[in-house]
């Protein structure tokens, strides 16, 4: 390498068949020079090492290639074992292209493995190591015993069970199969079957309402009868299999009930599918499970036995009535203006709520490392410290705002937020802590409210150490033994009964659902008669466990002793529970037991949610971590998007650890996908490389010849290799075969989002890939979107549908959509954002502003209708006649019948967007942004009063669609002359 040349990032980002002069070093102490492809493999540079060492001394002194692997430094200046020896060059991106040969230690499946999961992951296993955390290490074994373990369990299923898992049914909701009974009584559908490894196939006639087996049975017997084979075979030793997917129809559920039967039917479409005998599914499974068994073999050889644990003597923590404190020592790496005093804020929460008052310490002058050495006291005594207390942060500097003209006013001060962050009282274990804790800050953002301290963030320190203020602390040694937190048992000794109260009040405050916060004597009446609130008004805990006083142990004990005699609540009601303002263990506790009930299709509706709620998690291990890995180890769907929530913000420094370990467990929990996930993220890479290089040839070539040296880059090989035969990131069940380079295209909008096209055996696919964006407010309208459908369904009303005609679609599409686009507030309605596909359904694209966020320009709102109703809409409506109004009249009455359902839904929708405020989207930060939603779904009014409430936006839409036309011939106007 010449002097002053470091790194090669840019050779490896050009790849194709580019060749680098690489070195090696082997074993014996020779050393050689050749050049290599960056397209090659790891596993061919060791045979072209091994074809060169031939002609060098000691080459009768090496031993097989399987004995040695190859070692490397990488971007990240981190020593890299290259265990994966599928992987190009290109991939492992050296830092300096010196390539050194050592023999091979340890068990080399468990390090491949290890590896690869890395790799996938996008932290190295040596970063958890690093962080010498017990509470890191204790849950890395805890959780890969408890997935490894369920792996067992379900490698051990028969073959019909173990398709549950690896292939669950995608059914449609049973009332639109019952509504679908009526309008299609008496018809028949032809389904194209035939046999695997044949290529014979039978058309048979079925009733839409015949189990799976039925089907079977009628394919076997066609098959005999052709054949004239003599030799019976039974209908329940095979499956169905739907043609170029990973899908399965099978169960005891009408075929209309499978989403991709009950679609071929409404759309005039001949479903095909295969017959697969349960041999060919069982050699599956093996194969998954091989992998899987030589990991737990290796791993129980090697495990240590456990260590004995240690008994200490302890002091009740409830009998301490001291108050609490903690010792502000110092700071370090602190940057401010020199006219500033540096002073820190502290205080203790639960949930959002604050314990006590705040305590604020003295000020001192700026410098690289302030000292305070002070004493905090917080007005709360050690007795009344909830389990979930957390101690909130913020270190701010102080400016004299001096004024113009003197006056006998002090001058007024301002505070200047520098940075915040949080820390648990108690430990993982339950216990009280001691001794310095030096915590490394995040950077404040000032916002509307000026809160310095950030109770809802994590409390995780920022892992990026040398470029953010630290804080030294030290919690005392109130006594000489640790402090542990009572457990459930002791708690449960201070409950005494409860006085039975009837209460007209009680029942206006349980009925509030547009409650935000409680007057004095509204608290004392739900906590007087939480007794009746658990026996008549269950649904209302909620209620109960925001008025409870957290900072009084004996209240607490009271409601842990009531929570444990709670009925279980409707999942519905259960997920509010999730939010961080309800952050006590035996709370978050009871909410998993409710969820249990879930079945898969319901809890795939929540993961998302889910997921952004795993950063209100104070601990690692906690219930929710464990029933997410649970059921995503039952239901390969399920562990499929859970990873990809969970991969897609490993970027982000608050949650890198948290979500790294998760996934790292779930992996090891499911050995055999990871294969699948390191080839899907492979493609995602590859589609982010061409993209790049498509946003960069944009600027400097025309549209034309930026598309042709977009097609040319990606029939390169490694282009190839990677984005084709690739399951479909999006829908697990399709997997993307055959890339059509000269069918990709890139589209005209600002991100240049890749259009790539894919053609599998029996249809083509299509996939649009943008980068840039943060999509996940798309995503969670687009969720909205889909379970606002599935409650139409559900209610017998299905807006999607096709029954006679186009028009027919596009008028109960429309409703859905006008229904949709008002109560979620979308915004940036012009008319390239609506589309309408060839079946006549209309639907909506690009959901980037929501909740009443619309768009404005020059301080003119753009946007001034309740949504999307123009005439033109109206005259497709009425097939085109002004006088048909029974058309439009059903239309109103879809739109109405829609609107209700949802209404009737409305806390369910609230509870969602609650729950996502974790995630951080700009228009979804805090309780205000969901005001909208409340008021567009008219919560905490009676169904009389919101649809009225709607009619009048109804009319609104249709009288002023005339502002539509126009904010859309200004949008078309601008786009023209961009």
């Amino acid at each position: 390498m010449p002097p002053g040349v470091y790194g090669m990032q840019d050779v490896w980002e050009r790849e194709g068949r580019q060749q680098v002069n690489m070195e090696f070093l082997l074993p014996t102490g020779i050393y050689l020079n050749f050049p290599v492809a960056c397209s090659e493999t790891i596993s061919t540079i060791k045979k072209m090492v091994w074809m060169n060492a031939r002609n060098e001394p000691l080459f009768s002194a090496l031993s097989d290639p399987d004995a040695y692997v190859f070692t490397c430094i990488n971007m990240t200046a981190e020593r890299e074992e290259l265990e994966d020896e599928q992987r190009r060059m290109s991939d492992v991106r050296l830092f300096l292209p010196i390539l050194r040969l050592v023999a091979r230690e340890g068990d080399r499946v468990e390090k491949l493995i290890t590896t690869q999961i890395s790799l996938l992951i996008g932290k190295g296993h040596h970063e958890f190591e690093s962080q010498k955390n017990h509470e890191v290490n204790e849950f890395r074994t805890k959780m890969r015993t408890f997935c490894e373990e369920r792996a067992q369990v379900r490698q051990m299923l028969p073959w019909d069970k173990w398709m549950e898992y690896n292939f669950p049914c995608d059914l449609e909701p049973c009332s639109v199969v019952a509504q679908s009974r009526k309008l299609c009584s008496g018809k028949k559908i032809f389904v194209n079957v035939k046999f695997e490894g044949s290529e014979e196939t039978f058309v048979l006639q079925q009733d839409p309402h015949d189990l799976p087996m039925v089907l079977k049975q009628n394919a076997l017997r066609k098959k005999s009868t052709v054949f004239r084979s003599a030799k019976q075979e039974k209908p329940e030793d095979y499956s169905l299999q739907i043609n170029g997917r990973w899908e399965f129809i099978y169960g005891k559920y009408p075929l209309c009930q499978f989403k991709y039967i009950f679609t071929c039917l409404h759309g005039g479409i001949t479903p095909h599918l295969t017959m697969v005998h349960h041999s060919v599914i069982i050699k599956y499974q093996e194969e998954q499970g091989g992998l899987s068994n030589q990991v737990s073999r290796s791993r129980a050889q090697s495990k240590p036995p456990p260590l004995p644990l240690k008994r200490q003597n302890t002091s009740s923590l409830w009998s301490i009535h001291e108050p609490f404190y903690i010792y502000l020592l110092q700071g370090s790496r602190v940057n401010a203006d020199e006219g500033m005093k540096l002073v820190v804020q502290a205080g203790l929460f639960h949930g959002s709520e604050l314990l006590c008052k705040v305590v604020i310490s003295n000020e001192v002058s700026v410098c690289s490392e302030p000292v305070w050495d002070q004493k905090l006291v917080f007005d709360i005594s050690v007795s009344d410290l909830p389990r979930m207390s957390r101690l909130c942060f913020a270190l701010y500097g102080v400016i004299e705002k001096t004024k113009k003209r003197p006056t006998k006013k002090k001058n007024k001060r301002a505070d200047c937020p520098l940075a915040w962050v949080n820390t648990m009282v108690f430990d993982y274990k339950d216990q009280l802590k001691t001794g310095e804790f030096s915590m490394s800050t995040w950077p404040s953002v000032p916002d509307d409210k000026g809160d310095l301290l950030n109770p809802m963030g994590t409390v995780e320190k920022n892992p990026n150490i040398d470029s953010t203020a630290g804080l030294l602390i030290r919690f005392p040694n109130i006594r000489p033994h640790p402090l542990y937190y009572p457990p459930i048992e002791k708690t449960l000794i201070l409950t005494d009964g409860t006085v039975f109260f009837q209460h007209m009040k009680l029942r206006e405050i349980v009925d509030n659902k547009n409650y935000t916060e409680f007057f004095e004597d509204e608290k004392e009446l739900l906590w007087k008669l939480r007794e009746e609130v658990r026996q008549r008004y269950p649904e209302s805990l909620p209620k109960l466990l925001l008025i409870t006083k957290w900072n009084k142990h004996e209240d607490v004990a009271q409601m842990v002793s009531l929570l444990r005699k709670w009925p279980e609540l409707p999942a519905i009601h259960a997920l509010e529970l999730l939010d961080y303002s309800f952050p006590d263990p035996h709370a978050r506790s009871f909410t998993i037991r409710c969820l249990r009930k879930l079945s898969d299709d319901e809890l795939f509706q929540y993961l998302l949610q889910l997921v952004q709620v795993l950063k209100y998690e104070s601990y690692l291990d906690c219930d929710l971590t464990c029933f997410l890995l649970e059921r995503a180890l039952a239901n390969k769907k399920i562990g499929h998007f859970l990873f990809w929530h969970l991969r897609s913000e490993m970027h982000v420094p608050s949650v890198s650890l948290r979500f790294g370990l998760i996934l790292e467990a779930y992996c090891r929990g499911s050995i055999f996908h990871i294969k699948s996930l390191i080839k899907q993220n492979e493609a995602l890479n590859k589609m982010k490389a061409l993209n790049d290089f498509v946003k960069s040839g944009s600027q400097k070539a025309t549209r034309i010849q930026t598309t042709e040296d977009m097609k040319v880059c990606i029939k390169q090989d490694t282009y190839m290799e990677a984005l084709s035969d690739v399951v479909s990131p999006l829908n697990p069940s399709i997997v993307l075969c055959e890339l059509c380079a000269d069918k990709c295209k890139f589209m005209d909008s600002k991100m240049k989002p890749l259009w790539l096209m894919y053609k599998n055996k029996y249809d083509n696919v299509g996939i649009i890939f943008k980068n840039g964006d943060d999509l996940r407010q798309d995503m969670l309208t687009l969720q909205m979107i889909q379970l606002m459908d599935v409650l139409w369904k559900t209610e017998g009303l299905d807006l999607r549908d096709k029954l006679d005609q186009a028009i027919e679609e596009f008028t109960l599409s429309c409703a859905g959509y006008c229904v949709a686009t008002y109560v979620l507030g979308i915004g940036d309605r012009h008319s390239d954002n609506i589309m309408i596909s060839e079946t006549g359904q209309l639907f909506h694209i690009d959901f980037g502003h929501f909740l009443g966020n619309f768009k404005s320009k020059f301080g003119i709102n753009r946007e001034r209708v309740p949504f999307i109703l123009t005439y033109d809409f109206v005259h497709v409506i009425q097939e085109g006649r002004t006088n048909n109004s029974e058309k439009f009249e059903r239309f109103r009455e879809c739109c109405e019948q829609a609107y209700r359902i949802l209404c009737r839904n409305g806390t369910l929708f609230v509870n969602l967007f609650a729950l996502m405020k974790a995630a951080g989207l700009p228009e979804l930060s805090s309780s205000k942004d969901i005001q909208y939603l409340k008021d567009s779904l008219a919560l905490g009014k009676s169904e009389e009063e919101a649809l009225k409430n709607f009619k009048v936006k109804f009319n609104e839409a249709l009288r002023e669609s005339w502002k539509t036309k126009v904010n859309w011939m200004m949008h078309t106007f601008a786009k023209d002359n961009r």
